[in-house]
């Protein structure tokens, strides 16, 4: 596995406050990896800045080699790196499908007028990266729908649809067991390692332990914005220091929830 991205020193200041504190790290293609730590750690605002929704106020951060600390989040979801969002993004009056289509135009660099009126190539090929991610998500059903009835979990299912619909070589998910059940979060869990065994490398925020237990391979723990602890989930889950800080809970906690 390669090096596919790479933070070299970053940070990010809001006024005095420093929520991401001198954070370097590397994730290798085919990795799936979670991110954890308290409420408030800058774990959103690390996605922001891979993602070019926010920009460092230093460092670096490099994707397959190349500088993109100062690209658009249009221009870094073209290259690769797409995320999903903890507040979901959908567009509820819009069906299922055209609700996907808006990720695909991204891909194809289509415009949405074009995609959903005018007939030709373009369109086939957005329409034939929507199916495939609808397909994908189990959603392929409800394509006609409007997104405003669809079920809590099923949104869930339309916002990673989106980013798959740009084809990314990193998805980056930002709590995606977030209002789920115990039931559907094991499914999620299982549609999350069949994804990830398709060949996409996996970034998530979650703070559902057992999750990123048995789900990831590799577990960066963040807490005041600083990176203060990585490795596998056992030697996360044995680090007295991540028991002392994440989430205010003691270490008998910690190793219950693992």
């Amino acid at each position: 596995m390669g090096d596919f991205l790479t933070l070299q020193h970053v940070s990010r200041t809001f006024g005095g406050l420093k929520a991401v504190d001198d954070v370097s790290l590397t994730l290798r293609q085919g990795e799936l990896v979670g991110l954890i730590g308290p409420n408030g750690a800058g774990k959103t605002t690390l996605f922001n800045l891979i993602t070019g929704f926010t920009r460092p106020s230093n460092g670096s951060i490099r994707w397959q080699g190349r500088d993109i600390q100062q690209l658009s989040a249009h221009r870094i979801a073209h290259l690769g790196i797409v995320r999903t969002f903890q507040n979901l993004k959908i567009l509820p009056n819009m069906t299922v499908f055209d609700n996907v289509s808006v990720g695909a135009m991204g891909q194809h660099r289509y415009r949405l007028w074009d995609a959903l009126v005018r007939r030709g190539k373009p369109q086939r090929a957005v329409a034939e990266s929507t199916w495939r991610a609808l397909e994908v998500t189990g959603l392929a059903d409800a394509a006609d729908q409007l997104a405003a009835n669809l079920s809590y979990g099923q949104r869930k299912y339309l916002e990673i649809a989106r980013a798959l619909a740009l084809s990314p070589q990193l998805l980056i998910l930002d709590e995606p067991a977030a209002g789920l059940n115990d039931t559907e979060t094991a499914q999620l869990a299982d549609f999350l390692a069949t994804l990830h065994r398709s060949g996409i490398t996996l970034l998530l925020v979650e703070h559902d332990l057992n999750l990123v237990r048995t789900l990831c391979q590799r577990v960066l723990v963040l807490a005041s914005g600083a990176l203060v602890a990585q490795g596998t989930p056992d030697d996360i889950w044995r680090n007295p220091l991540v028991q002392d800080i994440y989430l205010g809970r003691d270490d008998e906690e910690v190793t219950n929830a693992a």
